[in-house]
């Protein structure tokens, strides 16, 4: 669904710069028709740079230290560049380009369970679903759907995916999520309990709101409503997850990320903080930081 979604708004803005360019252009309007058309192609660039300026308006009291003018500078330019990848390309038409990998060799094998966020899809993690299929690892990358609905939707899609990495491995995975992922995770864990606890070696988050996020308060979907801070489903969540949980996170987060802010919601009390500076929020996902932690929690054999 969100495939052919981003596809057709990809396609339509393509065609509304090029309709718009045209027309400017025979009217003998070159320059309205250079304007219109970057404008309408890099319009998002200007909603990045509003979403920079909340993230530094609300960051009031937060702990992790404030970003810099050009640090928050260099991550807009790194998310311009890296949004029309995810959202115009990987996600839309790329999807499907590396497909689970779970080959008859993995048995024995610790295999790694990736998770999205919001508005995004398992082509978000095409660079390392290419890296895994390259050296073998076993690796189950779920969609999340439907789209805008509750949290609570997406349990049963994670149960599912840890499910076949541990019938095809015999072992308990490793689980790397990004943004809304990460509460999708923790409300899996909920569910399964103790025996959850279990079955995980270790999670990684990526931009999670455990603790919601400002720009939340926006919020038009239930799943957004629920990212709130403080929201009652935030709050009901932690009431069912008991204090030694976070010691099983690694969570990534960053003084630049300009979804989930202030930064220190993306944190967990107990777990293994990890500040990103000068990384805005999509950008996290290709950074080498959450690569090799992944890949030294696949080899280690401790859980933790």
């Amino acid at each position: 669904m969100l495939a052919r979604l981003q596809q057709f708004t990809t396609l339509a803005g393509l065609f509304a710069a090029l309709l718009w360019g045209w027309v400017a252009w025979t009217a003998g309007r070159p320059g309205w028709a250079v304007a219109g058309a970057a404008l309408v192609v890099g319009g998002y660039a200007l909603v990045l740079g509003l979403e920079f300026a909340l993230l530094r308006l609300a960051h009031g009291s937060d702990p992790t230290p404030r970003a810099t003018p050009s640090q928050l500078l260099r991550a807009w330019w790194g998310e311009v560049r890296s949004a029309p990848v995810v959202f115009c390309w990987r996600q839309p038409f790329r999807s499907r380009r590396w497909p689970d990998h779970l080959p008859a060799t993995a048995q024995g094998r610790r295999g790694l369970l990736l998770v999205h966020g919001f508005v995004c899809n398992r082509g978000l993690w095409n660079r390392w679903l290419q890296r895994l299929h390259e050296q073998g690892t076993p690796f189950v990358a779920v969609n999340l759907e439907p789209v805008f609905g509750s949290i609570d939707e997406y349990v049963a899609i994670v149960e599912q995916g840890m499910q076949r990495l541990e019938q095809y491995t015999g072992q308990a995975p490793v689980i790397v999520a990004h943004s809304m992922g990460g509460l999708a995770v923790r409300r899996w864990l909920a569910e399964a309990g103790e025996a959850g606890d279990a079955r995980v070696h270790h999670i990684v988050t990526i931009g999670s709101p455990h603790r919601g996020t400002w720009l939340a308060r926006l919020a038009l979907s239930v799943n957004m409503k629920e990212m709130q801070i403080d929201s009652h489903w935030q709050q009901l969540l932690g009431t069912r997850e008991p204090a030694q949980r976070p010691a099983r996170f690694t969570c990534f987060y960053g003084h630049c990320d300009n979804i989930v802010f202030p930064p220190s919601t993306a944190t967990l009390r107990g777990a293994d903080n990890r500040h990103l500076p000068a990384v805005a929020h999509v950008r996290m996902v290709d950074h080498p930081a959450p690569w090799n932690e992944v890949q030294a929690r696949l080899v280690n054999p401790v859980r933790s």
